[in-house]
């Protein structure tokens, strides 16, 4: 299936490009030929991270090498293109001159499923909650898998293993859209033994280091050209400097392999001890069995404290299992993890791009 963004015409075009955006002002001149993929933090204000197509298709080209995808192979599209994960997916297409098999409209596990073995795809990316529902419904995967690519998210040990028990290949990625989709993504030959969602191998040619801080620093040939903000009515555009990008990522690099440990710009100090909320929250949804986005683990200021955690959830979570997950969590955690409070909403307030809008939330939290 060819669409207009796998077209030699779109790679060869010097427009600028805006996937999924509406109703927003020209694009400075300096910024043709530039592809720009909207992201936002916990404050889902939204900046949009421009890249070259030379830029996208070195990372097409280095995933499909890393992955051993030729011309005979078929990738799977089951995320949004307006996100770099998804625009990836057809970026690696083109590069390979393979088969591309679509499935559009909202996300369902079985029909996805279905088609996959209708289309013999052989490659597929997903996100964590696209796995949990697989696994949930457990529902078999195609035999003409080879590899499935989990990225935006930590795919939980013990889904992965459930995954792999039901024949999805699942592997474990690392990347963001300042690279233009996948750094590291584990390799195929790690099939052959039980799922763990750390190391991940490092993609070649791009290069890792740790700073002194701990923070990830990421070096390779599609790093982002420059950041185009809103500015009143119009665009405030930022050019990338140096050659290399500080992430907010802490990890380690052995060799040729990553391990990501948390987030720097989560940290918080609960009783003089560093508390990674993203962390705790994982936690707790592997003792539930959730699915992630579930619940909302934020750190509200506390005066005694200085920090303290609070579980947020929605209606789909009953408010007595909640307090039930919180007393188990509580009772097998060291004290300054403890959760101190559970906030019910009508809904867990997100971003464009799905995310949970944790500044707001941990506003809204400081009175529980």
């Amino acid at each position: 299936m060819e669409t207009p963004l796998t077209s030699p015409a779109f790679w060869e075009s010097d427009d600028a490009l805006l996937p999924g955006a509406r109703n927003l002002p020209p694009v400075p001149e300096e910024c043709a030929g530039l592809v720009f993929f909207a992201t936002s933090g916990s404050t889902g204000e939204p900046k949009w991270i421009g890249h070259t197509r030379a830029s996208l298709l070195a990372s097409a080209q280095a995933v499909n090498r890393h992955l051993h995808v030729d011309a005979g192979s078929c990738w799977g599209l089951a995320l949004p293109v307006h996100h770099v994960g998804g625009f990836g997916v057809l970026a690696r297409v083109h590069a390979a001159g393979c088969r591309l098999a679509r499935f559009e409209g909202k996300w369902d596990a079985v029909s996805v499923a279905a088609g996959l073995a209708r289309a013999g795809v052989t490659h597929l990316s997903l996100v964590p909650a696209q796995v949990h529902d697989l696994v949930a419904a457990g529902i078999r995967a195609a035999s003409s898998l080879r590899a499935v690519v989990v990225g935006g998210g930590v795919l939980e040990e013990s889904t992965g293993r459930a995954a792999r028990a039901l024949g999805w290949p699942v592997l474990a990625s690392y990347g963001m859209t300042e690279t233009a989709s996948q750094i590291a993504t584990q390799r195929p030959e790690r099939l052959d033994f039980p799922y763990q969602s750390s190391p991940i191998d490092l993609i070649d040619p791009w290069e890792v280091e740790t700073a002194d801080d701990g923070r990830l620093q990421v070096r390779g040939p599609s790093l982002f050209e420059g950041i185009l903000h809103v500015d009143g009515t119009g665009w405030k555009y930022e050019k990338r400097s140096g050659n290399r990008f500080v992430t907010s990522d802490l990890g380690a690099v052995r060799g040729r392999e990553l391990s990501v440990t948390g987030r720097a710009d989560m940290l918080v100090k609960i009783l003089g001890e560093l508390v990674d909320p993203l962390a705790v929250e994982a936690e707790i949804l592997r003792l539930g069995t959730l699915a992630p986005g579930t619940i909302v683990v934020v750190a509200p200021p506390d005066t005694r404290a200085e920090h303290r955690l609070v579980l947020v959830h929605g209606p789909e979570l009953p408010p007595a299992t909640a307090r039930q997950l919180v007393e188990t969590y509580n009772a097998i955690c060291p004290g300054f993890r403890r959760i101190s409070g559970v906030l019910e909403l009508p809904e867990i307030p997100r971003s464009n791009l799905g995310k949970p809008l944790r500044a707001w939330l941990t506003e809204k939290a400081a009175g529980k």
